[in-house]
């Protein structure tokens, strides 16, 4: 288990007491439950567009009180100042849930739909250090994977596993990389989403089978990410909110655990093609296309009726079926993996290694980790006692990052097929 978190630091004690009470005050803020659709619609419904009756969903929300939490937190902003990277942290940090609070408030309603693009973006957005956008990088990567897609039938693997089989391979991996029973993992009948992962439990939904490649993803993005960081978090003195994913830490997330696939191997492009394809949908949906045109769009690209559905309820969830509103969170996995390789590229530039240690000391967001930096140098804010197994193998990691940052330099429009051949 995680050693008992050290003695707060003098001078410090008000930044832990007003980061106690932030948690506090958000504890009813429950953005993903406040929107998610009931299991029995879902059911209903995706047997009847099994059966080609494609109807608007009539979804139901209970939209929260959320007006003292709000208040609470707006005392916080105003008392925690930005003298200090650590008062900056509570006033951004108390904002972004403030936002969160005002959205889940509009359930229901297309007003969930702005405060949803200020936490997660916009698929407009452009890249870091880049004239592109995140729109135009899912275009690319989904024409790339229809490009490939003949191509890639032959990598799937054949076989399956069942819950109950991938929880004690991955109870049994987990066990000797954290420790044991420091996680657990359960199968959970009830769960609607594949999987889903805390501090100490990650769960499986039962009933199903996974593949040897759900096998490996579940323990690059939701073990030793999401769980890691999570971990790490609780073991921080000073800021307990380390181990709770805020809205605005939301990307970093999200982005840094598709990273992890990617250096650990456990990506390939038709999961790139999937991220993407939520960027398009989420940007038709605010053009005006409604939950059934989307659900075709996702249709026509190769998913199957349930998947198609899933994807396009992700979309609508807290707003209205008939187009125009968004709730935008599904923008996060491609523009967080884009932000964050450039952070990592950038880091390795700067010769900065330590940086991309302490993005894994809790739940930070890119910008923290380079605020924060004093009080990592002074201890206030503790190193992170696990790192996934990739990050551990610097020489690894540093050698995969220069090499990315010398061949980007070569502009491939001028790149002839002849010149390659005659060159070997």
């Amino acid at each position: 288990m995680s050693p008992p978190p050290a003695e707060v630091p003098p001078g410090l004690a008000r930044y832990a007491a007003l980061d106690q009470r932030l948690l506090a005050a958000v504890r009813p803020i429950r953005i993903l439950p406040t929107v998610a659709w009931p299991a029995s619609l879902e059911d209903r419904m995706i047997g009847d567009y099994a059966a080609g009756r494609l109807a608007l969903p009539q979804v139901r929300y209970g939209p929260p009180d959320l007006s003292a939490a709000r208040a609470e937190l707006v005392a916080i902003e105003r008392e925690a100042g930005h003298e200090d990277p650590l008062g900056d942290y509570l006033c951004r940090t108390a904002e972004s849930w403030r936002i969160a609070a005002e959205m889940l408030e509009a359930a229901g309603t297309a007003g969930v739909t702005a405060p949803s693009i200020v936490l997660y973006g916009h698929p407009g957005d452009l890249i870091p250090g880049s004239s592109k956008s995140n729109l135009d990088a899912a275009r690319y990567f989904v024409d790339l994977a229809d490009e490939l897609g003949a191509d890639l039938l032959a990598d799937e693997v054949a076989g399956t596993i069942a819950a109950e089989q991938l929880r004690g391979e991955l109870a049994q991996t987990l066990d000797g990389f954290f420790g044991a029973g420091v996680i657990a993992v359960e199968v959970d009948p009830e769960l609607t989403a594949k999987a889903a992962a805390g501090a100490t439990r990650i769960r499986l939904r039962g009933g199903t089978t996974f593949t040897d490649y759900d096998r490996h993803q579940l323990l690059a993005h939701e073990a030793y990410v999401h769980s890691l960081t999570a971990l790490n978090g609780r073991a921080q003195p000073l800021l307990a909110s380390l181990a709770r994913t805020s809205p605005r830490v939301t990307a970093t997330q999200e982005g840094l655990a598709v990273f992890a696939e990617l250096m650990s191997g456990a990506i390939d492009i038709s999961r790139l093609k999937r991220i993407s394809l939520r960027i398009l949908a989420i940007d038709m949906a605010l053009r005006g296309a409604d939950f059934v045109e989307v659900y075709r769009f996702f249709l026509e690209r190769g998913q199957s009726v349930a998947d198609s559905f899933h994807s396009a309820q992700r979309v609508f969830r807290g707003v209205p079926p008939t187009g125009g509103a968004v709730f935008a969170k599904d923008n996060v996995y491609l523009s967080g993996l884009l932000a964050v390789h450039t952070f990592f590229r950038w880091a390795l530039k700067q010769r900065r290694m330590d940086l991309l240690r302490h993005l894994f000391a809790g739940k930070l967001a890119l910008h923290d980790v380079v605020a924060l930096e004093p009080h990592f140098t002074s201890g206030a804010i503790v190193a992170p006692r696990w790192l996934p197994p990739w990050m551990q193998h610097v020489h690894g990691l540093a050698g995969k990052l220069a090499f990315s940052l010398f061949v980007n330099r070569i502009h491939m429009g001028r790149v002839q097929a002849e010149e390659l051949s005659l060159g070997l």
